[in-house]
């Protein structure tokens, strides 16, 4: 039995295809990977995260992003949407479409079930490639549990997490606080 070889595509054919395309997909050496819906939970994670640091550098020179902006690493190749996304200072974009960003300061992931794995290690080993990425935050959506990732001057990155609902995670590279309570407002955590 012959397996069908993979039609491998540019990043040039790929951002003609997704700019066109009513969905969203992921792009890494020449293949994409089709991206589905996040659950009821993950949904309200992501806008609380997002309504909180939206609020809290509301008059500073940062720009919270939503999962519809899609991050390049240029050094992998890897097209992806994250979550949410932070950005301070002057946002750089792959070109006047304006929809691929190059400078993210913030990557903040929602886990689940299928992309726990893949957001912990390869997307994570993508992203550190970033040189203005300064932290990555992975937030569970079916039990209370965060995960800070800072990058220290030699590189290495150091991991702070909590779940404690009381607690909160101070994202130093941008100056805000996310309370847990505020991340898990009217999540109900249950088995994905």
């Amino acid at each position: 039995m012959s397996s069908q070889p993979k039609i491998r595509i540019t990043p040039e054919e790929y951002l003609a295809i997704e700019r066109a395309a009513d969905g969203k997909s992921e792009y890494c050496n020449g293949e994409v990977f089709a991206m589905t819906g996040g659950t009821r939970q993950h949904n309200l994670i992501t806008v609380n995260v997002s309504s909180s640091l939206h609020a809290q550098l509301k008059k500073r020179r940062c720009t919270v992003y939503s999962s519809d902006q899609r991050v390049r690493v240029s050094a992998t190749g890897l097209y992806t949407y994250p979550d949410v996304t932070v950005v301070c200072g002057e946002a750089r974009f792959a070109d006047d479409h304006e929809d691929t960003l190059l400078n993210p300061t913030v990557i903040i992931e929602v886990l689940s079930r299928s992309t726990e794995g893949y957001d912990r290690n390869e997307k994570f080993a993508h992203y550190r490639k970033l040189a203005s990425l300064a932290e990555y935050v992975l937030i569970a959506q079916v039990r209370c549990h965060v995960e800070r990732y800072l990058r220290r001057p030699n590189e290495e990155w150091l991991l702070s997490e909590t779940d404690d609902i009381g607690d909160s995670i101070r994202l130093s590279s941008i100056d805000c606080m996310l309370a847990l309570a505020d991340i898990y407002e009217k999540v109900e955590m249950t088995a994905d």
